[in-house]
């Protein structure tokens, strides 16, 4: 008797919150494919569902609470206290061991929020105009076809799948219906790489023939841990959370945030490397690479990772242009000289040195050479004039602008500043190198059929199969 009278008392307080409990199995009956899309006004507000809820998540959810036009409808994930925002009721041992990737929460909304822990309950919602997908990668490509088949207007998170076949997949649902959709590989949304994307294919630094960025983060020795499989907290859908990807035991070095050394589910070069790959990709102006080549290992971080912990992959493009990424978490300092990519042309070299500046150096001659300088060095710089806004009336967080943006294509219903299209084809550069370094061999790709013409073995990587019942 006690134990129901507790089940009935949690029942009580799930209905006051307004959260749904998580009744529907892996099984549920699907949404439907009817589109529920209100015509919205200027100055109407977007009623926005949130789809994972955690550290990223809640990051981006701040975004959109801080405009005026933006009213949360809907939080949903597959960890209680996330969608309760109390963060006294989180398992003590997520404080302890990832205190900065576990989120403050216990905002105040000015509405009435409801909470599931299914997204298809959030989906059936007909009065929400849009969602925001924060959850991990392997949840994407799902979510997103749900969302726009639900006639929801999407903003999802990089990377934007976990598989090649995925994100195709997603383009497809996406051209069939009448939804906005966008990706949020957030440097798209700086003006300083909005200037440049159009400066340097025009050939402000003469013709690009090197570009080298890299992520560096020393986890040496002991990295994410060594732990056993266990059973999870009492209010984390541990079965939800693996959606379909294989079951395993949960461990508490995958979940919540640990699942990005995880190749399972995520890894560095789509978490951190998505944002330079895309970049770069952009400032080319190029769709795809035609060669890539990846080298590295787990060499001698000690843990549980499935991930490498020094990594180098070489694109070669059609343009001629080699660009390079590294990965490296057993050392330390980065390798370009200033900021964090450097782009090498004939005339002059480009330092990003963050998302609202850049400097240009001069090129110095070389052998036989006799001019003294091919182009005027530059050093721009957009001021930050406080409350988080640029002189030029955007935001500093350049995620706040493609918040700011998808909102603003809700209203007028035109593309996003990050398609889908090209948030796939930034992140196929990720995967194809992750391919790269499991066959062992550089692959050549052929970005209109969307496979690799020199080994089937990482054909058969360009997908996976989906744990049942999911299916793509």
């Amino acid at each position: 008797m006690e134990k129901e009278s507790k089940k009935t008392s949690r029942r009580a307080f799930l209905s006051q919150t307004g959260m749904v409990a998580a009744g529907l199995t892996l099984g549920a009956k699907s949404v439907s494919a009817k589109s529920y899309s209100r015509i919205l006004g200027a100055n109407d507000k977007v009623r926005v569902g949130f789809i994972g809820v955690g550290n990223r998540g809640t990051q981006v959810m701040h975004e959109f609470m801080n405009e005026t036009d933006c009213e949360v409808a809907a939080l949903c994930d597959v960890y209680e206290p996330y969608i309760t925002r109390d963060r006294s009721k989180v398992d003590p041992r997520y404080i302890e061991t990832r205190p900065r990737q576990i989120p403050k929460m216990g905002e105040a909304f000015p509405n009435k929020v409801d909470r599931y822990l299914d997204y298809r309950q959030l989906l059936e919602d007909k009065s929400i105009d849009a969602v925001y997908i924060g959850t991990p990668d392997h949840w994407h490509a799902l979510q997103t076809i749900h969302s726009i088949e639900a006639g929801k207007d999407v903003l999802v998170e990089k990377p934007l799948t976990k598989s090649i076949h995925e994100g195709r997949a997603i383009i497809r649902a996406w051209e069939k219906s009448n939804q906005v959709a966008g990706v949020c590989l957030n440097r798209r949304g700086s003006g300083t790489y909005q200037k440049l994307a159009q400066e340097i294919p025009a050939g402000k630094i003469g013709k690009v023939t090197f570009a080298v960025s890299n992520h560096v983060s020393n986890m040496y020795p002991s990295g994410i841990g060594k732990m056993k499989p266990e059973r999870p907290p009492k209010d984390f859908n541990w079965d939800m959370w693996l959606g379909p990807k294989p079951y395993r035991p949960y461990q508490y070095n995958i979940a919540p945030y640990m699942f990005r050394w995880w190749e399972e589910y995520d890894n560095q070069v789509l978490n951190n490397g998505v944002h330079s790959l895309d970049l770069i990709r952009w400032l080319l102006n190029e769709k795809a690479p035609v060669s890539i080549t990846s080298l590295g290992g787990r060499y001698v971080v000690d843990d549980d990772r499935t991930i490498p912990d020094t990594m180098q992959t070489i694109f070669e493009f059609p343009s001629g242009a080699i660009v390079t990424f590294t990965q490296l978490e057993a050392s330390s300092g980065s390798l370009v000289r200033q900021g964090f990519l450097e782009m090498r042309g004939t005339d002059g070299t480009l330092y990003a040195e963050g998302n609202n500046g850049y400097k240009i150096v001069a090129t110095s001659k070389g052998q036989f050479q006799t001019w003294d300088q091919l182009m005027a060095e530059e050093e721009y710089v957009v001021k930050n004039v406080g409350n988080g806004k640029l002189s030029d009336g955007s935001y500093a967080n350049p995620g706040a602008n493609i918040v700011r943006n998808f909102l603003d294509c809700v209203k007028s219903r035109e593309m996003p500043l990050v398609s889908l299209e090209e948030g796939h084809l930034s992140t196929n550069m990720a995967h194809l190198a992750t391919i790269s370094l499991h066959v062992g061999q550089t692959l050549k790709w052929d970005a209109e059929k969307e496979r690799v013409v020199n080994c089937e073995e990482a054909n058969d990587l360009l997908s996976y199969e989906y744990r049942k019942p999911w299916s793509l």
